[in-house]
């Protein structure tokens, strides 16, 4: 008996030393995520301070999901886009006649989720100041007024630059597309209710943050929002850490619309019209 319990932990304790080697010798990882934030900085397309705009009104959002196109970490200022260190591009597909970004492909994240995580040897090394994401998709809850009753809905947003959509679904309202759809693209459904609509929003009408446009500017109809880290991301190769980078985007009155009645209430049944669902700016931290 005394010899079986030996070779039983002998043979445990070898595990363990097995283990606690694998784990000592794993690769350091990069590891992406999002955070939403209602009281971070209102910035317009030059990445400047922006106040509403007379005869406008708008809400915070209250952010469900969200879903990226593209990743890259740019050196610096003149960085032009494409040019830095690109972590991460998503599907595309030409199945509804024209390049576009692949819904069905996507992936959709909640706050705090890992949206990617990739070997941090993926990510070249040098000193990065800026970081560019592509965002592509937004699922968010906003409050409504019909006829005098506030109710709360779910509006999906698509802000890649071209979309292919299948169909997908907002509770128990489905949406069949199977076409391509431009920037703006938007379906919207009362939360418990059969109630649903879609439209698209105008051309080039949503706001993507860029501070650097006057020495790495980005194509019009994009949304490749630029922030700036607090302190440069360093990069030697020799990590022997995770290294975790959240990508902090301001919500803050994201969601705009043009008013008839001027209450502050978004009413869409007497002709107030959404202006713009672009994320108000984009500031990346990073824990290594």
């Amino acid at each position: 008996m005394k010899k079986l319990l030996f070779i039983t932990l002998s043979s445990l304790s070898l595990l363990l030393f097995s283990c606690s080697k694998d784990d000592s010798n794993s690769e350091p990882m990069l590891i992406i995520k999002f955070k939403f934030d209602p009281t971070q900085i209102r910035l317009n397309n030059l990445g400047q301070p922006s106040v509403l705009a007379a005869g406008h009104a708008a809400q915070s959002p209250q952010f469900n999901t969200i879903s990226a196109h593209y990743v890259e970490f740019a050196p610096n200022a003149t960085t032009q886009l494409g040019s830095g260190s690109i972590v991460y591009h998503a599907p595309e597909t030409i199945i509804g006649g024209s390049n576009a970004l692949d819904f069905d492909q996507s992936k959709i994240v909640a706050e705090g989720e890992t949206f990617l995580k990739i070997p941090l040897s993926q990510l070249n090394s040098g000193s990065y100041e800026w970081l560019r994401v592509s965002l592509s998709y937004q699922n968010y809850q906003i409050n409504i007024r019909h006829q005098n009753v506030d109710y709360q809905g779910t509006l999906a947003s698509f802000i890649g630059f071209n979309t292919y959509i299948g169909s997908f679904s907002i509770g128990n309202n489905f949406f069949d597309v199977n076409g391509n759809r431009a920037q703006g693209f938007w379906a919207f459904a009362l939360n418990n209710q059969a109630y649903s609509s879609s439209g698209q929003a105008p051309a080039n009408a949503t706001t993507v943050p860029n501070p650097l446009a006057s020495t790495s500017p980005i194509p019009a109809g994009s949304c490749v929002v630029t922030g700036k880290f607090p302190t440069n991301l360093v990069i030697t190769g020799n990590e022997t850490n995770d290294v975790v980078v959240t990508l902090n985007l301001s919500t803050n009155n994201s969601f705009e619309w043009q008013e008839v009645t001027s209450d502050g209430k978004f009413e869409p049944s007497i002709g107030e019209n959404v202006v713009d669902m672009g994320i108000r700016g984009l500031t990346p931290t990073y824990v290594k």
